[in-house]
């Protein structure tokens, strides 16, 4: 199954109350991948989506120091919520001591302790999809409406949550069906995709003054917009997927003014920027020929520029079926992708070296997708 069908051409409606799905929760398994080494990073938790209406979404995690992952810890530390995150893990972050995980179909913020991954609360979002922080606020988007394809979808908005108390605060409306957010000199920045009025999709970044609350403009950028990242400079990527027809997925550039400085004519389904290198994977959909091309490059963020390829260079990509998630760790610069697969099955995790060389791999969840580092090591249970 391909994922904009998962996202964008499913006919099931869902209702907005925060729920779990009724699935049998899948037990813990470990595994020693590696020796084990020491350093600021502990490790990382990796958010399984799990395909819409499974109610499967899972959680992962690495322990650097032993070398061990252990596949979905949510369900041990959290035994009093006996059916599992929910439907659709979409993504995660760390902020003061704890862990957030946006579970989109659910219509939830699930929140934990970073430190053992165990149950604080829920926030309560309908279709809620990316989070980010700042100044002692989470800010979450939200498509608002239901999950189907719409002509008429209503715009979504960003919600303002007090991390302290965990209660929404305000809301702000932006562009239809919105998507990653960065924050940039108390400036939110939210790429609008449009993707439920499809073939009518939106185009815009909404830009949102973080004093007041209030949308202040919109900058026209490219169809259906998806990723955001902020790179050293202050620049904004920001990522198209297109039409998966005759408009092809592409990449632009933010720049301090809120102009789209450069056009870089590279496909992307998601990225992420460690020093001055973005590490960009492409599985672009082509409803014209029926099939993903798939392709990996690392951009210069100085020269603005793509100066590699391909960034795995021992031919461990023919192994890769769907690349699905993506990270680096800052500190040893390894490289870690995900394997989605076929969507329904469990999904693979590679461990790469700087220079793109297989260091181990691993079994997870269902569509591996979302990763954080975290220098708070994982307490036992």
């Amino acid at each position: 199954m391909k994922k904009v069908q998962v996202y964008y051409w499913c006919l099931l409606l869902f209702a907005f109350c925060a729920c779990r799905k009724e699935e049998a929760a899948v037990p813990p398994t470990t595994t020693q991948v590696t020796t084990g080494e020491s350093g600021p990073i502990k490790g990382f938790f990796l958010l399984n989506e799990a395909n819409m209406g499974s109610g499967k979404a899972s959680l992962d995690y690495f322990d650097y120091e032993s070398g061990v992952y252990t596949k979905n810890i949510f369900n041990t530390r959290n035994r009093q919520i006996e059916l599992g995150l929910g439907d659709v893990g979409n993504d995660i972050q760390i902020y003061g001591g704890k862990l957030y995980a946006v579970i989109n179909v659910s219509n939830l913020v699930e929140v934990m302790d970073v430190a053992t991954a165990k149950h604080i609360g829920i926030i309560s979002i309908p279709n809620c999809r990316y989070i980010t922080f700042n100044k002692g606020y989470a800010y979450v988007s939200s498509y608002a409406g239901e999950v189907k394809i719409d002509p008429n979808a209503r715009l979504g908005y960003v919600a303002r949550i007090d991390t302290t108390t965990l209660t929404v605060k305000d809301t702000c409306v932006v562009g239809y069906q919105p998507e990653e957010m960065v924050i940039r000199n108390n400036k939110l920045y939210v790429a609008n995709s449009g993707g439920y009025r499809v073939p009518d999709y939106d185009n815009t970044v909404s830009v949102i003054d973080l004093n007041a609350f209030k949308e202040t403009k919109k900058i026209t950028v490219g169809i259906n917009l998806d990723r955001m990242k902020l790179d050293s400079d202050g620049n904004i990527y920001v990522t198209s997927r297109g039409d998966y027809k005759t408009v092809p997925s592409n990449t632009y550039i933010l720049d301090a003014y809120d102009k789209v400085s450069d056009v870089l004519n590279l496909p992307a389904s998601n990225l992420t920027i460690c020093g001055d290198s973005a590490y960009v994977y492409s599985t672009e959909w082509s409803y014209i020929t029926n099939r993903n091309t798939i392709t990996y490059a690392i951009i210069n963020t100085r020269e603005k520029a793509v100066v590699n390829r391909s960034f795995i260079t021992d031919g461990t990509e023919k192994k890769i079926t769907i690349p699905y998630g993506i990270a680096v760790n800052p500190e040893t610069r390894e490289i870690y992708v995900t394997d989605a697969k076929d969507y329904l099955i469990p999904g693979r995790l590679y461990c790469f070296t700087p220079d793109g060389k297989r260091k181990w791999d691993v079994e997870t969840g269902d569509i591996p997708a979302h990763f954080v580092f975290t220098h708070t090591k994982l307490s036992a249970q």
